[in-house]
């Protein structure tokens, strides 16, 4: 991308507009970061802390509890959205999200704060959110490294699942083709996984995106990716964001029993969805496998309206899949 002076010594090297524009000075502007508040142990429904994973690499998270548990709860650790390169587990949009899923969802959530593109290039977030994975299957055992006082007394490590929004839904399918071929910790399966709006693309169209889909929302996707990811062999077509690009593995080697894509029918990712749903039901993966759809709602709907019709709608049903 061309450079633009804004002044003798600070200058920009690459941007996405109005996303993110990184400065020749190694500063970073992020314009549609929500802010970030802190965590509430206190909170009447969902208490909340945040606790530390890994020192090197800097990888932490927020947990939430639902109030006064009574027996072992399903675990979600989920990966948030934002193109990889923006948001945080940290901030008022997933905190205030979660305070509305938590109680509802009866289940204990790691929501995970994992590093950013581009001062992180991809695959750094593939494997934070692994590492991560993996430490909370490691409190399933005695006497564990950097144990967790919440997973260890109210989690039920038969049931972790993991989640994820946007770009987190990509992690999401990233992350359990690995728990398809790497094993967790203390014989931890992975039961289910959930994406919601997941984010893929490809170097050709899918579903009505011939006929949708303009040639400027093509460039979007084509400029976010080698943005995150510039050293992707295979470019758009790479396994990571085409789940059947160049070189992937099958995808009946997911490494879970359970699977729920959501989509929503005014997003502009929508065809994205409903092609991973498909892909997935002709790999041949012996899992159970659902769609579920809201026809007019738009990208992260629920992220951003917990509590309206459409958004409750969709809790209550992710509640039922945790609990099935």
């Amino acid at each position: 991308m061309a450079s633009i002076t804004t002044d003798a010594t600070k200058h920009i090297i690459s941007e996405i507009p109005t996303y993110i524009t990184v400065y020749s000075d190694g500063t970073v502007d992020r314009p549609r970061q929500a802010p970030t508040v802190p965590p509430n142990p206190d909170h009447p429904n969902s208490p909340s802390k945040d606790i530390i994973i890994s020192q090197n690499p800097n990888i932490s998270a927020r947990i939430y509890l639902p109030k006064n548990p009574t027996t072992k709860l399903p675990i979600l650790v989920f990966f948030h959205g934002g193109g990889f390169f923006f948001e945080s587990a940290f901030s008022k949009l997933y905190h205030e999200h979660f305070n509305v899923f938590v109680p509802q969802a009866n289940s204990i959530v790691v929501s995970v704060e994992y590093r950013l593109a581009p001062e992180h290039p991809l695959p750094a977030c593939y494997n934070d959110c692994w590492n991560s994975l993996q430490w909370v299957a490691s409190n399933s055992a005695p006497n564990p490294v950097n144990p967790e006082s919440w997973l260890i007394n109210h989690g039920d490590f038969n049931r972790v699942f993991i989640g994820g929004d946007s770009a987190g839904g990509n992690i999401v399918h990233n992350i359990a083709m690995r728990a398809g071929s790497e094993a967790l910790p203390n014989g931890v399966k992975l039961l289910g996984a959930i994406l919601q709006q997941p984010y893929f693309y490809s170097s050709y169209p899918v579903g009505l995106e011939s006929v949708k889909l303009k040639s400027s929302d093509k460039d979007f996707h084509y400029s976010v990716w080698n943005f995150v990811y510039p050293s992707a062999p295979g470019g758009i077509d790479n396994p990571m964001i085409n789940p059947v690009g160049i070189g992937a593995p099958s995808l009946d080697g997911l490494g879970c029993d359970r699977i729920i894509i959501c989509v929503a029918g005014k997003d502009g990712i929508r065809e994205r969805g409903v092609w991973y749903y498909e892909l997935v039901k002709k790999s041949g993966w012996k899992g159970k496998l659902e769609l579920f759809e809201e026809e007019d709602e738009d990208h992260v709907y629920h992220i951003f309206h917990p509590e309206s019709e459409s958004g409750q709608k969709l809790i209550k049903h992710l509640a039922s899949f945790l609990h099935e």
